[in-house]
């Protein structure tokens, strides 16, 4: 069976893939689309022009020194961000306010600038995320009935759906370290793991962040095979405030992805993993 695989360029202004999330995981994900996709990169690179003439379509770009790559192809996918959709809502004739962005200004209940009016999910500050959109409707809604719910913004997590897949809650290295938080790292590689041997998805790792003296988890990064559904198990510790010790000593199932999490932990808990 014959298998053709489009050749793809990525044109990136930043210097590294997912800059909202931890280093290690845009460095990563780059790494195995080079090797697994043959997909080429051009980081620090300004798009300046994308012309389409009949069937094939050249972007041009500035690598940051005065110098112009030309890159030519079939298709050409803009991906440059995203904005509230608020345009053409006259929400001034309701008297909710917007903010320079374009976002619905809301308080601490998410409540607008009118009266009885709410706003949430893309349209107010904060990740554009389905999730967060939900969790915040229930919070409304709870208020609502008299109820006094919360919602920690903190924990709500965040995937990239590629594969191997991303996913990641709390706090990345980059921002402990801006806060001048001391914090300690356990790690765990899936080449180490026997489900995803099995599987032959052994590409990526679990990242585990503790605080250095109370050893609290402060974030969970990964990248690799089902990361989007053990994400959660990070959530739930998290939001109970577990420590890296309290990972580490659950039972989990084996063979599972999910060990990977418990092997980060004890990693993180004075370097105790078992598999490497």
């Amino acid at each position: 069976m014959l298998v053709l695989v489009p050749k793809v360029s990525v044109v990136e202004f930043m210097d590294r893939l997912i800059p909202g999330m931890d280093a290690g995981l845009g460095k990563e994900l780059q790494r195995v689309m080079k090797k697994d996709l043959k997909v080429e990169f051009f980081m620090k690179h300004k798009v300046e022009s994308v012309v389409s003439k009949g069937k094939e379509v050249t972007v041009t770009a500035d690598n940051g020194k005065g110098e112009k790559i030309e890159i030519k192809g079939d298709y050409v996918l803009m991906a440059v961000g995203r904005k509230p959709y608020t345009e053409g809502l006259n929400l001034e004739k309701a008297g909710v306010k917007l903010d320079a962005r374009g976002r619905v200004e809301v308080d601490a209940h998410l409540k607008t600038s009118a009266d009885n009016i709410y706003a949430i999910g893309d349209v107010v500050v904060g990740a554009m995320l389905a999730h967060k959109a939900e969790e915040e409707g229930v919070f409304v809604a709870e208020q609502l009935a008299g109820q006094k719910p919360h919602i920690d913004y903190n924990l709500i997590p965040g995937v990239v759906y590629t594969w191997p897949e991303v996913a990641a809650v709390g706090q990345t290295e980059e921002q402990l370290k801006e806060k001048g938080i001391k914090y300690k790292v356990g790690s765990f590689p899936f080449k180490a793991s026997g489900r995803a041997r099995a599987s032959m998805d052994t590409d990526g790792f679990v990242k585990v962040l503790a605080d250095e003296t109370t050893d609290e988890i402060l974030g969970v990064h990964m990248i690799g095979p089902r990361t989007a559904d053990m994400i959660a198990e990070a959530v739930v510790a998290m939001e109970y405030k577990a420590s890296a010790e309290d990972i580490s000593r659950m039972s989990h199932a084996h063979p599972t992805f999910t060990e990977s999490l418990k092997e980060a932990a004890l990693d993180a808990t004075g370097k105790r993993a078992l598999h490497i």
